[in-house]
């Protein structure tokens, strides 16, 4: 059995990399090929806490991946100098069930997250794309920022959070950082993010739109990762109505987005608003964006599928780079 640290995970998933996995990833939930029961959720009220298990199996052009992740929030852990979010990935060998690997999940599921945004951007924001706006200055966020600028050539970035002197730290760690631009600024509004942004990714908790929908210009591309209750909103209803809906799972998305979640029960949509799945996409099966005019939404609330076949890809390459403390188990 091989371990991963933190460290050892980042250096296994490049985002290019990730994003195409990513892509093989809904591709296979789309197409039938993955077992992904919804995710179990144990409350943990003595200390406000929220423990997610998220199995999945998932049979692709490559090899089979079998995996489960363990998450835990914590919402108090900040204020103790801990993360808010803790995460284990234990990998299977899927024709054996042995235990593969084991790796820090929170690095994981930070990497998998941006680049299940990247997938959607690379499918559907224009290509001329240039500008992209952040919400939400955390780990989240950067890896959003590097999936936006892994697909597309931008040129300059706003960064939006209620907390200004996170974001001011975002941008001192994160401007020319890779592919993202040095032009890395600060807003001081959400209008200022957003009036000029080809691509917007959400990575908040908010429980209230994060954006007027009337700062849109036209065109843009919305990813929108940070909300995963049905109490929490980051996106307009205005914009859910006029856009072009993408889910990474149906079935996931209309029982835990409260961005999709509310307007639906005020009647506002149905859920036949949902234009198609990502996956479908990829499989050529429908179209995404038909226009430069058109807006257009990405949701994910996250699928195990993401989490399986990243730990596919981080294991392969750790193999190959001799990263990681092989242990007997």
């Amino acid at each position: 059995m091989l371990i991963l640290n933190a460290e050892e995970v980042r250096k296994t998933l490049p985002m290019k990399d990730t994003i195409e996995a990513m892509k093989s990833a809904y591709a296979s939930l789309s197409d039938g090929k993955a077992d992904v029961p919804l995710r179990t959720r144990l409350s943990i009220p003595n200390h406000e806490a929220l423990g997610i298990f998220m199995p999945a199996y998932v049979q692709s052009k490559d090899a089979d991946a079998l995996a489960l992740k363990v998450v835990n929030i914590y919402p108090n852990n900040p204020a103790r100098g801990l993360p808010y979010i803790l995460a284990t990935v234990f990998a299977f060998d899927a024709a054996t069930g042995g235990l593969a690997a084991v790796l820090e999940g929170g690095t994981l599921t930070a990497i998998r997250t941006g680049a299940g945004s990247g997938a959607a951007i690379d499918l559907l924001a224009r290509k001329d794309s240039k500008v992209v706006a952040i919400f939400g200055a955390g780990v989240q966020g950067c890896t959003q920022l590097e999936a936006a600028c892994s697909t597309r050539n931008i040129g300059k970035a706003w960064v939006f959070d209620a907390d200004a002197g996170r974001a001011e730290a975002f941008v001192r760690e994160m401007a020319g950082k890779g592919a993202i631009p040095s032009d890395l600024r600060v807003a001081s509004s959400s209008k200022e993010a957003v009036q000029d942004a080809d691509i917007i990714c959400t990575a908040t908790t908010s429980t209230t739109p994060v954006f007027d929908d009337a700062d849109l210009k036209p065109g843009a591309h919305i990813s929108a990762i940070g909300a995963y209750t049905p109490e929490m909103v980051e996106v307009p209803a205005e914009t859910i109505l006029r856009a072009k809906v993408f889910v990474d799972s149906r079935s996931a998305v209309l029982a835990e987005a409260g961005d999709l979640i509310q307007p639906i029960q005020k009647g506002l949509i149905t859920e036949a608003h949902v234009q198609a799945e990502l996956g479908e996409i990829v499989l050529g099966r429908k179209t995404g964006r038909q226009s430069d005019s058109e807006i257009t939404f990405f949701k994910s609330v996250g699928v195990a599928v993401q989490d399986a076949m990243a730990a596919q890809l981080a294991l392969k390459n750790a193999r190959q780079q001799g990263l990681g403390q092989e242990i007997p188990f």
